[in-house]
């Protein structure tokens, strides 16, 4: 038998209506590859932790970097459209994986641009940047730091501490440029007390490779640049010497300073054939050209001239394993890292900042500080 419930209909004013659930997610603005030569600034959700090692990290301050211009130029083919772009910044610990032990939530820190398991093969010989399950992958394989919020992978072997009171502003150079033009540059070049260097190129990262080479005590130090900006830039952070190269008369100056020789040390800091092949007319028998430039497109490299000059050319991806040394020379004094911030931008208008950092030489641009 059926048995029948009578209901009572009440009036709209009286039905009860459960509370509409959420959506549980969020959204931020993000600096996004969006094509070849287009990056546009848009709504992206806020990432979540996906591995127990990760963090989730709010940035305060990050910044471009050349690279970024090589994958907006389509350079760099790892880097595919829609990538949220950005590998430097500094930021507070929003959120922490269970795993993670060195840091706690609030706490202000400085982010690697190279991410490292610290227990792989490449970690354990030193080779972050070859890390399996990680190396450069910010902004390149994984969203990166020009956004409101960035997931870092390994995070208690890809963040640094911030002191209370330091001048994050400067310690965002150390993300990267500092130590790429220390490692890649002076490190690889085996620059050392009384050696001659010369530095082509005096983009953020050869000026960086300049001041790191100060804390080996070369006896010279000789940078190249067609921009003449760059140039005094350089002059005034320590080169003993300057040179413009469009003359066709680089080659012959530096000779002449180095009793027809060459220098011991030819960091190349541009990445492109021509620099490449200036490297190869200034370095002096039994020296070192260490290659920093992200080339794009292949070099010739004249063996007819160098087979038997005893030299040695070397190629590195940074590996930040310098970088506990820089804060300390940075936190100490001993270094400025903020003397190669020329412009600051607030994150809305990142796409300017791009647009400025892009013609760095009409508006006299280093580094361009972004402020969230």
């Amino acid at each position: 038998m059926q048995t029948f419930r009578t209901v009572r209909v009440l009036s709209n004013s009286h039905i009860f209506r459960p509370p509409i659930r959420q959506a549980s997610y969020s959204t931020m603005k993000a600096l996004v590859y969006k094509a070849v030569g287009d990056v546009k600034l848009e709504d992206r959700p806020k990432p979540r932790i996906t591995q127990p090692t990760d963090a989730i990290i709010k940035l305060t301050k990050s910044t471009i970097c050349g690279t970024d211009l090589h994958i907006a130029k389509g350079d760099v083919a790892t880097c595919t459209p829609g990538r949220i772009l950005g590998h430097e910044g500094v930021g507070i610990v929003d959120e922490l994986g269970d795993s993670v032990r060195g840091f706690k939530k609030g706490e202000h820190v400085l982010i690697s641009c190279i991410c490292s398991c610290a227990t792989c093969e490449y970690c354990r010989r030193g080779m972050y940047s070859h890390c399996k399950t990680g190396g450069w992958v910010l902004g390149n394989t994984i969203d990166g730091t020009q956004a409101e919020y960035v997931r870092i992978p390994h995070a208690d072997s890809s963040l640094y501490p911030i002191p209370e009171g330091a001048d994050e502003a400067a310690l965002v150079m150390l993300s990267d440029i500092f130590p790429t033009g220390l490692e890649c540059g002076v490190l690889n070049g085996k620059v050392e007390p009384g050696s001659t260097v010369v530095i082509v190129g005096a983009g953020p990262v050869g000026l960086a490779a300049m001041i790191t080479a100060q804390l080996y005590s070369p006896s010279m130090i000789i940078v190249i640049d067609t921009d003449q900006n760059r140039l005094k830039v350089a002059h005034e952070l320590g080169a003993h010497h300057t040179v413009d190269p469009t003359n066709g008369k680089a080659e012959e100056f530096v000779k002449g300073v180095t009793d027809g020789k060459g220098c011991d040390t030819v960091i190349e800091a541009v990445g492109i054939p021509a620099s490449f092949e200036l490297c190869q007319n200034l370095v002096a028998p039994g020296g070192v050209i260490a290659n920093v430039g992200v080339h794009g497109t292949k070099v010739d490299l004249h063996l007819e001239s160098l087979w038997a000059q005893n030299i040695s050319i070397t190629t590195r991806l940074v590996d930040t394993v310098t970088t506990p040394m820089l804060l300390k020379l940075a936190l100490s004094g001993k270094i400025d890292p903020s003397k190669l911030i020329t412009h600051k931008f607030k994150f809305e208008d990142m796409e300017s900042a791009y647009s400025t950092f892009g013609a760095a030489s009409k508006h006299e641009a280093l580094k361009v500080l972004i402020e969230f």
